[in-house]
């Protein structure tokens, strides 16, 4: 996707340095003990499913990445957008709707069902996404229930969405335990 203002490329490995420091200073060096990358320890981006965009001067200002993740104990896989992040100074341009659209896009052609993601209902909202109803699925850790939004690349699929959000980890590793010990 190509823009005048801005270039959207598959990220690379050599952009690591640049996305991790793009995310630093977006969301500061604390980001790393929210719940959402709590949840994305250890695991790695999907494949083919990690953006960057880029100016016309070639300056990395913009990165999205989405995660395998599981819901429940039979419920589908989905996956977890974030972080985006847009450098300052750069934002409100559509930059960051541009970046979802085209990682959204790719997911949904590639077989992919359900986004999940933690933000700002409003702002997610402009490309379609809605909030969980509350308990239905439940995001591990810390957080705000109103925060945690869906997007159906698949017409329906939320309906069988329910429980525990897991990494694919923590999915084939250990089956959710409630607060009794039992499964």
């Amino acid at each position: 996707m190509t823009n005048h203002k801005f270039h959207i490329l598959e990220q690379s490995d050599a952009d690591h340095a640049g996305v991790e420091h793009l995310l630093d200073t977006a969301f500061g060096i604390d980001r790393r003990t929210k719940t959402s990358y709590r949840l994305r320890e250890g695991e790695k981006p999907l494949p083919g499913l990690s953006f960057i965009a880029r100016d016309d001067e070639n300056h990395l200002i913009g990165t999205i990445s989405f995660w395998q993740i599981h819901i429940g104990e039979m419920g589908p896989d989905a996956i977890l957008l974030g972080p985006l992040a847009v450098m300052s100074g750069r934002q409100n341009n559509g930059l960051g709707q541009a970046l979802m659209a085209h990682g959204i896009k790719v997911a949904k052609k590639t077989g992919h069902q359900l986004v999940v993601l933690v933000g700002d209902a409003p702002y997610y909202a402009r490309i379609g996404f809605k909030q969980i109803p509350t308990g239905q699925v439940i995001m591990p850790g810390p957080n705000e229930p109103e925060r945690l939004l869906y997007l159906e690349l698949k017409p329906g699929v939320i309906e069988t969405s329910t429980g525990l959000i897991r990494s694919p980890s923590r999915y084939r590793t250990a089956p959710f335990r409630n607060n009794h010990g039992s499964k």
